[in-house]
């Protein structure tokens, strides 16, 4: 624990400001303008949660870069601010927007309004955060006409009384008109500031614009004068999520708007981690974008992470053997597509094994001294809420069996497991899963499982009549345990405290979605080891590629910074990236129109994931690859052996150019990978093909397992990689590769054709890149593309598609030719290339919308 709490840093992140940005903060200080009474509450509150200093200090600091661009609210001419912090998934943004909160309202800020998360459990739960960290008393009490109960002091409270901000809202119930105007008596003279923690939900919205229009008149215009601070968490989700509909994505959007209009001096802040939104991305046009109220225009702040976050990095990179197992057995019962009258008789024997697992590993975080503290499981494993109310029914038989089995023979001692098979199942679990972990021999693993499962329940957490909160303040001594079995509404900003097991059985492509139900992503202190995510291996390899993908605009936001860019700018370079090309075209799905999206390929890895099944096309590729090879060496291009495979330097951009006309992913309009278009693709080499682009590097990769068998390509020998494919997508004729990363390849292939100085160099610069300083098992192979003055780099591969698949689609395929195109740093202005989206065709790519049913409608 000392390590734990001392060996950790926490960087301070970039800020990419507009160009009017001018500080207003220091002076103020200076002045005696400002006081310390919230935010120094809310310090001691961090401190005395065992928060490392390094990181209260950064939390610190960065609170203040992000109130320096807000307006000062000593200035009563009207102005106006929109800005965004970018952050990561479960990092701690409500965290630092709460002492974002304490800060404002140390400034002079009256009216703070948190809108946060489109679900009642997740409200509550920041209101819960709010009353801790900002009003120090618990509103739910509050809300009670018991006068021996109202005065129930929490968090920040504890340290200093002398004031308390009133809240038009409690952890019980949302705004409401008739609550909120009985409390305006206390609100008197805006001594105090008035907090609103409320629903992103456009009834909800509707109210609290009717009582402030209301309330303005009369009390004239006292409330609207006032310096107001909206905190939007989680600022994607209802903007382009696919659960709503466009006409409620627009009227959320313009009651926020017509919010902020009400108030001479307003903020907007938007919080997220996944800023693939439309705030960015306006399907329609570049300009459009640009003129939404809500784009931060005024700054984007990212939040480094702490050096002990858990976070996709370390869950499926660096460490995915020991966290990550895969789903394999969930078709005959479960299977990834189902509807919402699929039944639940048994559950796979990967889920009860998960089940066991938590089990165990609460069992020894009890003989570590953490029983107080709380430990959760999560199963995410449909999108239905019938269907979850199911499988929680299930999930609670089977704990309900071990809780009756270690009741009889637990005490026992290693008889027991001769005697009883669900304690000989929890004894293999442990060994398999813990047996080399620190204090959990299984003894004393044994002698805790009473405790555990008598405190042990399952509860269902969605919109339905069935769903039971999560409330971790009745753990007490003892702590909660529970395993929550839910939906979309575990996805979003919802906390699950002690998270330690997670079974998530989901097939959504989008980035902001797939992130958000990351909810295994946070802080493990003394139990990061027990730590295991049971996920299906397509998941795996879209959450490692996506985690590159984040760190890609994480990394971009702190180049823009560096280089003074605009908000504007980074809008458009997050619009450019080739990853949005989803985002966008799924924000539109409905309307099947064709849209335009400018995409950048610089500094990025495109690769045939998608081909089409059809052996004549699929020879007729391999041939492409071998004329391509044939006609380098005719031209004098040496070929050279490498470790893991042969290397040609310096072949003309021509050859390259024939070979992607000549190589076909699809047939007449199969959806296939819109990146791999070779118009797309063409056009912007074509652009560059005299300069930076003229000469390329090509390497032909092989395989280093023993026990493939090589086949004969352009007169070479290439043992081919063996690769799983998706199995319906093969029924209907199409070869989707899923590799490790959702790559076909290794990063490690993207430092071919350079010099061992130039690859030492770059991963030297990575490691300082790092928080942490130390350089992972696994490297992000943007390192390599943008080593200066580097060729581009065609990767070919033969690829052996797992034989099962392609059989019963009809096929039997022995080398599929793949390739993958490295492009280098450009130095070309503009850098994109407009790529046409048929939304129509892009749905039969990546699937029908992921809509839950639970999120269907007002149902809260």
């Amino acid at each position: 624990m000392i390590e734990e709490k001392y060996g950790i840093s926490m960087g301070l992140g970039a800020v990419v400001d507009a160009e009017d940005f001018r500080p207003w903060l220091h002076d103020a200080r200076i002045n005696g303008e400002i006081g310390d009474f919230y935010w120094s509450r809310y310090r001691r509150l961090l401190n005395l949660k065992g928060l490392p200093k390094s990181v209260i200090d950064a939390t610190d600091e960065v609170t203040d870069r992000v109130l320096d661009r807000l307006g000062d609210p000593k200035n009563m001419t009207p102005w106006s601010r929109r800005g965004m912090v970018v952050g990561h998934v479960q990092s701690g943004k409500t965290a630092n927007y709460t002492g974002l909160i304490c800060k404002a309202a140390d400034a002079g800020y009256r009216l703070i309004v948190v809108i946060a998360g489109i679900h009642n459990n997740l409200r509550n739960q920041t209101q819960a955060r709010i009353d801790e960290g900002f009003i120090g008393r618990d509103t739910g009490r509050l809300a009670h006409a018991n006068k021996a109960q109202r005065q129930k002091i929490i968090g920040v409270g504890t340290f200093d009384q002398r004031e308390f901000p009133v809240s038009l809202t409690n952890t019980l119930r949302d705004f409401n008109k008739a609550t909120a105007t009985t409390n305006t008596s206390q609100i008197g003279q805006y001594n105090v500031p008035v907090v609103l923690v409320i629903k992103k939900n456009s009834s909800t919205l509707k109210n609290l614009l009717e009582w402030l229009k209301e309330h303005s008149v009369h009390q004239g215009t006292q409330m609207v004068s006032q310096p107001m601070l909206l905190i939007d968490d989680e600022a994607d989700n209802a903007s382009i999520n696919t659960a709503y509909s466009r006409d409620e994505v627009t009227r959320i959007n313009g009651q926020i708007r017509e919010l902020l209009s009400l108030f001479h001096r307003s903020c907007y802040v938007g919080y997220t981690a996944t800023p693939f939104a439309n705030i960015f991305i306006d399907p329609d046009t570049d300009d459009e974008a640009l003129k939404q109220d809500l784009f931060p225009r005024h700054f984007i702040i990212g939040l480094d992470a702490p050096s002990n976050y858990f976070g996709a990095q370390k869950v499926f990179l660096d460490a995915r053997d020991r966290h990550v197992r895969l789903i394999d057995d969930n078709e005959d019962i479960l299977p990834m597509k189902h509807k919402i009258d699929h039944p639940v008789d048994v559950l796979p024997d990967s889920l009860v094994r998960a089940v066991r697992a938590f089990i165990v590993a609460r069992a020894i975080r009890n003989a570590r001294g953490q029983q107080a503290s709380h430990a959760s499981m999560l199963v995410n494993a449909s999108r239905f809420t019938d269907v979850q109310g199911r499988l929680r029914s299930k999930v609670a038989d089977v704990v309900s069996h071990i809780r009756d089995a270690v009741a009889v023979d637990g005490g026992k001692g290693r008889a027991a497991l001769l005697q009883n098979p669900e304690i000989a199942a929890l004894h293999a679990v442990w060994e398999a899963e813990y047996a080399d972990a620190e204090g959990a021999g299984w003894s004393e693993v044994q002698a805790r499982l009473h405790e555990v499962l008598v405190a042990a329940r399952v509860v269902e957490v969605n919109a339905s009549k069935r769903s039971q909160p999560l409330d971790y303040e009745q753990g007490g001594e003892h702590g909660v345990t529970v395993i929550a079995v839910g939906g979309f509404s575990l996805s979003r900003g919802l906390t699950l405290e002690g998270l330690t097991i997670s079974y998530f059985l989901r097939n959504s492509m989008m980035y902001d979605t797939l992130m958000q139900m990351g909810r295994w992503f946070g802080y493990r202190p003394g139990y990061e080891d027990l730590c295991r995510v049971w996920i299906p291996a397509d998941g795996v390899g879209w959450y490692a590629h996506i985690h590159e993908a984040m760190d890609d605009l994480q990394a971009q936001l702190k180049r823009m910074e560096l280089a003074k860019a605009t908000p504007e700018q980074f809008g458009l370079t997050v619009r450019s990236h080739p990853e949005s090309l989803i985002v966008t075209a799924r924000n539109k799905m409905g309307s099947g129109k064709e849209l335009p999206v400018k995409v950048g390929l610089a500094e990025n890895l495109i690769e045939t994931t998608r081909i089409v099944l059809d052996s004549p096309q699929l020879e007729a590729n391999i041939r492409a690859g071998e004329g391509l090879l044939a006609a380098a060496v005719k031209a004098g291009v040496l070929v050279v052996s490498r470790p893991r495979g042969y290397l040609l330097k310096g072949v003309r951009v021509n050859s390259i150019m024939d070979f992607l006309r000549e190589y076909r992913t699809e047939l007449g309009v199969r959806p296939v990978n819109p990146l791999t278009d070779p118009k797309l693709i063409n056009d912007y080499i074509e652009a560059r093909a005299a300069s930076e682009l003229a000469e390329w590097d090509i390497f032909i990769a092989s395989s280093t397992r023993k026990d493939m068998k090589p086949l004969p390509f352009a007169g070479l020998d290439i043992v081919p990689y063996e690769l799983s494919v998706d199995a319906d997508l093969a029924k209907s004729g199409v070869l989707a590769f899923s590799g490790a990363s959702r790559r076909i390849g290794s990063a490690e292939d993207e430092s071919e054709g350079l010099e061992e100085q130039q690859i030492t160099d770059a991963k030297e610069k990575f490691r300082l890149s790092r928080d942490d300083k130390k350089l992972p098992k696994t490297v992000n192979p943007r390192i390599y593309r943008q080593v200066s003055g580097r060729h581009p780099l065609l990767i070919l591969r033969l690829v052996k598609p797992k034989l099962d698949a392609t059989r019963s689609a009809g096929e039997d395929v022995e080398g599929v030719l793949a390739w993958g195109l490295s492009f280098p740093s450009s130095q070309i202005g503009g850098g994109t290339v407009e790529y046409v989206v048929n939304t129509i065709r892009m749905r039969e790519m990546f699937g029908e919308e992921e809509i839950e049913e639970e999120a269907l409608g007002d149902s809260e």
